[in-house]
């Protein structure tokens, strides 16, 4: 067996780990994926160990397709990644080959790097597993839209665009499996995916080797070519300018071109006026910052395929708490379910504020008295003009009470301060409502959990 004494084999490890914390984001990858090691290559099978059956079944479920595809990349005769847990007395030292997972991963070849593709697809990234919202629902229908009839009048190019982690590169990924997969009565399709950073380091390749003829018809002879992250090209005008030619050689030839970036093409300042003109020519389709609507999706849907029962207050406090991107929040669910798991705990608000405090610390802010009216009249769903209204009705009554309450716990605001908020109340109705709510909490454990979730996604 080779082992890591053999530098090729750890120079690629090296990369497999780059790659991976690159994919993951640094809190997933710290959380899961450090405690990976590598012992050895034994023909097609690579072995990888992990310190306990529950971390080894756990990165084998969630990320073992992902690291056959990376290790594909780098070495096509890997077939198969076998994740074992160390021998007790080998954990912390030097791995050795020891226990293997019940149901080790077995992932040929082209289920992780379809035929004519230039880097390796995640097997994770499908249209299945791509949750719809109003913030993606037009760029998703785009990208369906391509892969179902590639190359179609309005969609070439088509230009994706939007922030990190809200969808672009699992779309891309999507199209190419879609069109890497063999349909009847359509043609094969070869698709080349590869990152705009990818592109110029081939470039440059081809460029000091003199083997630039190869690599120009290398690109121009695929079906579909696919550049994600393009504001990577900012400032190389040499690269510009192929990628340029290498563009319009396949549109003229009627193939297909999909490209990502985080802004439109208008708004990609560094690149080449003609570049942009034609990148902008197509269909160009952004993809919004989530709403909470989505976001609770995304944790529902990621909570059911891990087969994982999540309460629906845990998920809607993570929905609301981690507004940033998607691998922020699908990362802090797989840290919560990990933590409770290890531990024995269940999953609950108080454990979510808990293990995910460095993440949630990020979000701080000031919280004011408009921000928790607008937040409970959303719980309770009434209007905003409630909170200040004369009404007394238990269901105008109660939020507002739990309004002022979480006011006076939240903020720094005198009673006289946040009575004037609601409607100009005196300081003795803001004690009454603050001295009631605090009685019911003590008194009746839903109502306390109602209130803890609110206060727990207004506060840090």
């Amino acid at each position: 067996m080779a082992s890591l004494g053999d530098n090729h084999l750890a120079e690629a490890w090296a990369r497999v780990r780059a790659r991976l914390l690159a994919e993951v984001g640094e809190v997933e990858y710290r959380t899961w994926l450090k405690q990976v090691t590598l012992s050895g290559l034994n023909g097609d099978e690579l072995v990888v160990t992990l310190p306990t059956r529950f971390l080894r079944d756990w990165v084998n479920k969630e990320y073992g397709e992902l690291i056959t595809a990376f290790w594909q990349a780098e070495n096509g005769a890997v077939r198969r990644v076998e994740f074992r847990t160390a021998p007790a007395a080998a954990r912390g030292n030097a791995p050795s080959l020891a226990e293997p997972a019940a149901a080790p991963l077995t992932a040929p070849p082209a289920a992780a790097k379809p035929e004519g593709s230039s880097a390796p697809l995640d097997p994770r990234f499908t249209f299945e597993t791509f949750v719809v919202g109003k913030p993606n629902e037009f760029a998703y229908a785009c990208a369906r839209r391509v892969a179902e009839a590639p190359a179609s009048a309005g969609f070439n190019p088509l230009f994706l665009y939007g922030g990190v982690g809200l969808g672009k590169t699992h779309l891309m990924h999507a199209i190419a499996w879609e069109l890497s997969t063999k349909q009847p009565g359509r043609a094969p399709v070869s698709v080349a995916y590869m990152s705009a950073e990818k592109f110029m380091y081939r470039f440059i390749n081809a460029l000091r080797s003199q083997s630039t003829l190869e690599f120009k018809n290398e690109l121009r002879s695929v079906d579909v070519l696919m550049i994600d992250d393009l504001q990577f090209l900012i400032g190389k005008d040499n690269t510009q300018e192929e990628f340029f030619h290498t563009f319009n050689a396949l549109v003229d030839a009627g193939k297909q071109i999909v490209v990502s970036a985080d802004k439109s093409p208008s708004d990609l300042s560094g690149l080449e006026d003609r570049l942009r003109t034609r990148l902008g020519c197509g269909m160009v389709a952004d993809l919004h910052a989530t709403t909470f609507e989505l976001r609770y999706s995304i944790l529902e849907a990621k909570a059911q395929r891990a087969g994982v029962d999540v309460a629906p207050k845990v998920l809607e406090f993570l929905a609301r708490k981690i507004t940033s991107n998607n691998r922020e929040l699908e990362g802090a669910l797989n840290r919560l379910v990990a933590h409770a798991n290890l531990f024995n705990r269940p999953l609950t608000l108080e454990t979510a504020h808990e293990v995910l405090h460095d993440v949630l610390k990020a979000h701080d802010r000031k919280i004011s008295i408009q921000e928790i009216q607008k937040r409970v009249c959303e719980h309770y769903n009434i209007r905003i003009a409630e909170m200040s209204s004369a009404r007394r009705a238990r269901n105008i009554a109660r939020p507002r009470q739990v309004a002022m309450y979480l006011a006076k716990q939240l903020t720094s605001k005198s009673l006289p301060d946040i009575g004037r908020h609601f409607g100009d109340r005196d300081h003795t109705t803001v004690m009454h409502a603050v001295n009631r709510i605090t009685q019911l909490i003590a008194e009746d454990a839903a109502f306390a959990e109602d209130v803890e979730l609110l206060k727990r996604t207004l506060e840090n």
